[in-house]
């Protein structure tokens, strides 16, 4: 029995579509899924059912590119916000599949116990240079060639901006990592790196104001993290920062992994 960890499958690119269809079954085995499966509902709910199929348990946080807007289709209104967020929930959990929103599980294996956190976190910007003013962030970035699709692409309805939206998730998910246990340990799930010193994106420095907040510099110590798992940077890597161990477990695009070898090796062993 094992814990594994994979993010940013992205399978609106065929390769990677078909990998997951040629990815065995590992029946005692739990998944964590860190975000970015696909941006169509339609095509995560295929990757849910069939990732449900292949492993004894499954956790999920969204990603950026769950989030993004969905064209109205079928007579259907578009999805935005937070609203295609608790869609997203709905799906997941008819699959069987663990959310920020539901209770969250106790790793009872080999390494445990651990409570597995999976969060929703976004970003604040908070992740630029000291100096640049968030309402410089943009621009700074495109002179690097950087701005982020979310600028056009994520609505933070019905919040006023990504940040609120940001600062609601933060409180929200603290409060339940306050709330758990006394003294039991966290594996803490997020799509986005918890720490700014994590990131290492040398072809786009400028990315960063879009990868996570400030305020969770110090949760793996607040919180009592062995692991903190997280993706969304597509650098595969594994740092330790004051104990704890933080894995960056993404796929990517097909240019950023490996397609012929399978995802079987891309699945990140969490613990034992």
């Amino acid at each position: 029995m094992r814990l594994l960890a994979i993010s940013d499958l992205h399978l609106a690119h065929a390769t990677n579509r078909e990998a997951l269809d040629a990815l065995p079954a590992y029946p005692q085995d739990w998944l964590i899924i860190a975000g970015d499966v696909a941006e169509k509902p339609e095509t995560v709910a295929d990757a849910f059912a069939a990732l449900a199929a292949r492993f004894a348990r499954v956790i999920w946080v969204p990603g950026n590119h769950e989030l993004w807007t969905s064209a109205p289709e079928s007579g259907r209104p578009a999805l935005a916000g937070d609203a295609k967020y608790r869609a997203l929930v709905e799906i997941a959990r008819s699959a069987g599949i663990v959310t920020p929103e539901d209770p969250w599980p106790v790793w009872e294996g080999a390494g445990g116990p651990c409570l597995i956190a999976p969060l929703f976190l976004l970003y604040d910007y908070s992740f630029r240079p000291p100096g640049l003013a968030r309402e410089d962030v943009v621009a700074w970035a495109r002179e690097g060639r950087a701005v982020c699709a979310d600028e056009i692409r994520l609505d933070p309805a019905p919040y006023a901006s990504r940040e609120d939206w940001c600062a609601a998730r933060v409180a929200i998910s603290a409060g339940r990592l306050e709330a758990r246990p006394h003294g039991l340990p966290t594996i803490l799930v997020n799509h986005y790196p918890l720490r700014a010193d994590l990131i290492h994106i040398p072809r786009i420095p400028r990315f960063t104001p879009w990868c996570g907040t400030r305020a969770t510099h110090d949760w793996h110590r607040r919180f009592d993290a062995r692991v903190a798992i997280s993706g969304h940077l597509h650098v595969r890597r594994s740092d330790i920062r004051d104990g704890t161990r933080f894995e960056e477990v993404s796929l990517g695009y097909p240019k950023q992994w490996q397609p012929r070898r399978g995802i079987a090796p891309y699945l990140r062993q969490v613990l034992p």
